[in-house]
Order: structure tokens, then C-alpha cells, then sequence
């Protein structure tokens, strides 16, 4: 399990559009988006760089 803090997450969109950027590379994944604490948790056979990427490519920032 990856946890990540992204700390451009504002609304529920932007929840939907890291999950489908995840989901996108990686169907089998399992997204958990938390918008109050701004926490992505994500089950995935990707590494954690790749995921980060990913996040990145869907506009938001992590940390």
C-alpha cells in the first residue's frame, strides 16, 4: 500500500481525476482518495515513483 500526501487536492473532481489517472495506467489498481486530510492510499503493483507520476500527470502536486 502506497500512502501519499497531495496537497493540491481540493474537492471531490480532484479525487476523481488522480483515481482515474491511476486507473488509467493500472485498472487493477485500488484508489483511496481522502479529501479533508489530502491523502491518496493506493494498492498497486506500480512503485511508488510511478504512482507519484502519475499524480503529477493528473495536474496535482505531491507532498
Amino acid at each position: 500500500m502506497i500512502n501519499l500526501k497531495v496537497s493540491s487536492i481540493k474537492c471531490e473532481g480532484c479525487a476523481e481525476a488522480i483515481t482515474n489517472e491511476i486507473k488509467n495506467n493500472d485498472p487493477k489498481a485500488k484508489v483511496d482518495v481522502d479529501v479533508d486530510s489530502k491523502i491518496v492510499k493506493v494498492e498497486t503493483t506500480a512503485q511508488e515513483e510511478a504512482v507519484k507520476n502519475m499524480i503529477t500527470a493528473a495536474g496535482h502536486t505531491v507532498g
